[in-house]
């Protein structure tokens, strides 16, 4: 076989496994299957041992489909590219798309925040779990916690003057990143965590001294108050209320749209708040108007 011969060959091959590893829209999901769940451990969405609010939401959508249920671990740096198979990177508020990557999932849901920046290159569900980004400081720090009052939007401006020159834990790329929020580039001792993409990891590396202050979103913070009690103290919100979503690539608009008759169906007929209650209880009571519409 001549050479040429064989690399136009090779190149066929590659291009058909490409095309048979990537994301699809909801007649393909049906024709191959299956549906590949991107999921990455973290507070009770996905714990790390095969359940998880999430997992059981995606597991129950793949039923409806009747197709079979694939869960894929990723993390928060990787979970775009996984989904697009293109790398992403944030300019100034645009998300801005590059290289060529294996496609190892159809869908993320992972508690996984509607951002301005991921609207830009995903399609999101309706909303699925309410959330919150708040301060955060050991229990010794001689920072008080503001006090709220009526208007959100005030509560977040006296949150972040509490910062003043305290180093503040941050992790980028999520939704602890600080230029959500307005904190990036104006004069704020932000100390981005590296270790890993796991937001877990944000209270105890606190506690380990590695800032005087961090950011944490509420869902987190509802596990973390039991499993670190008495350790660390809420100051204040640093975000208005934000909405958590299934998300999908921009091509595959009709699973999307089956997604949100699956999820409007399984709140009418209680699995969706069997679920809440399973894994966030309590949760209601910070996001009463949420829990109320839904």
């Amino acid at each position: 076989m001549k050479l040429a011969h064989f690399r136009w060959i090779l190149s066929l091959l590659i291009g058909l496994l490409c095309w048979q590893a990537s994301a699809a829209d909801l007649q393909e999901i049906k024709a191959k299957g299956e549906i590949r769940h991107l999921g990455i451990p973290y507070a009770n969405f996905v714990t790390g041992a095969g359940d998880g609010f999430d997992v059981e939401l995606m597991q129950g959508f793949a039923k409806h489909l009747g197709v079979k249920y694939v869960l894929v671990y990723t993390d928060f740096y990787s979970v775009v590219k996984d989904l697009l198979g293109k790398s992403v990177s944030i300019n100034n508020g645009q998300a801005v798309l590059e290289g060529n990557f294996p496609v190892k999932g159809d869908v993320i849901s992972t508690g996984f925040t509607y951002l301005p920046w991921r609207e830009q290159i995903l399609l999101f569900s309706e909303p699925t779990f309410p959330s919150q980004v708040v301060l955060i400081a050991r229990s010794d720090s001689t920072i008080k916690p503001i006090q709220p009052s009526k208007n959100l939007a005030n509560d977040v401006l006296e949150t972040k003057k509490l910062i003043g020159k305290q180093s503040l834990l941050v992790m980028e790329r999520t939704c602890l990143d600080p230029a959500n929020y307005g904190l990036k580039g104006t004069g704020y001792n932000l100390h981005p965590y590296v270790k890993s993409a796991n937001i877990n990891e944000m209270v105890p590396a606190l506690l380990n001294k590695d800032a005087d202050l961090s950011l944490l979103d509420l869902p987190d913070l509802m596990l973390d108050l039991k499993k670190w009690a008495g350790k660390f103290k809420v100051l204040g919100p640093v975000s208005e209320h934000q909405v958590l979503a299934t998300a999908f690539p921009k091509d595959a608009p009709r699973l999307k749209d089956e997604f949100n008759v699956y999820l409007k169906k399984i709140k009418a007929d209680g699995t969706y708040d069997g679920l809440v209650d399973k894994y966030y209880p309590g949760i209601r009571n910070y996001f009463p108007v949420f829990f109320a519409k839904n």
